[in-house]
């Protein structure tokens, strides 16, 4: 008998409201699912329609109103800040659209800053393992250079690999995509593929359209609720 994949991600009627001048706003509203470890699931929507705030309550960014997140088997509802801040280090690894690089550090640098932070790999190992992640996204070559220097593919994939350094079981991209090319954004989404094929669980949201015959799971959001779904549970 074929061993059912654990649950990664479970969040179980998740709200999450906003105070504004004009009233209560509901950015997620009871919102509930599970994700198995290995799944590639795409989180679709328009925009404000409660997309990033859903990435935000996983990966710990922002805290919910009500209801209850349990991540690799942690529940998030009771951890203190500087808890929190070390599990995501080593649990979650972040894609953010703009790269967020930084500028003055080399490519390999900024790929050894969250393993200098969590202190995952030995300090004398950690360059070679840089190396090894650069090797697994196509860009070793681009070790030692700034990252205005390579193209946005490039620096993407330097994102990723720096999302992989201490080897978190999954991975957030928030439309890590959305600033390049259909040929390039083609290939970066091949390389989720690929990592959700080793094991890791990956989620992303996204809204180009023309990308979604990769997922075969997906998750619609409109309004802060789940109006449609496929292959992702549902409580």
């Amino acid at each position: 008998m074929q061993n059912t994949p654990e649950i990664q991600i479970a969040l179980s009627h998740v709200t999450k409201r906003y105070d504004t001048a004009s009233g209560s706003f509901r950015a997620l509203d009871d919102i509930s699912l599970s994700i198995r470890a290995g799944q590639l699931v795409a989180v679709t929507g328009k925009s404000g329609s409660g997309k990033s705030t859903l990435l935000n309550i996983i990966t710990g960014i922002d805290t919910l109103s009500e209801g209850s997140v349990t991540i690799a088997g942690r529940t998030m509802n009771d951890l203190s800040e500087d808890a929190l801040a070390a599990w995501r280090g080593r649990t979650i690894g972040i894609v953010f659209q703009f790269f967020q690089l930084l500028p003055t550090l080399t490519i390999a640098e900024n790929v050894m800053l969250p393993m200098d932070f969590c202190s995952t790999t030995p300090r004398r190992a950690r360059r070679a393992r840089t190396l090894e992640l650069l090797k697994q996204v196509g860009i070793e070559e681009q070790a030692d250079k700034l990252p205005s220097a390579l193209s946005g593919g490039q620096q993407q994939r330097a994102a990723i690999a720096r999302a992989l350094a201490n080897d978190p079981p999954i991975i957030v991209a928030d439309e890590p995509t959305g600033n390049l090319d259909s040929h390039t954004a083609q290939s970066i989404f091949q390389l989720f593929k690929d990592l959700a094929a080793r094991g890791k669980t990956v989620v992303i949201v996204t809204h180009e359209k023309e990308f979604t015959s990769l997922f075969k799971d997906s998750v619609t959001i409109c309004d802060g609720t789940i109006v449609d779904s496929s292959g992702v549970l549902l409580q």
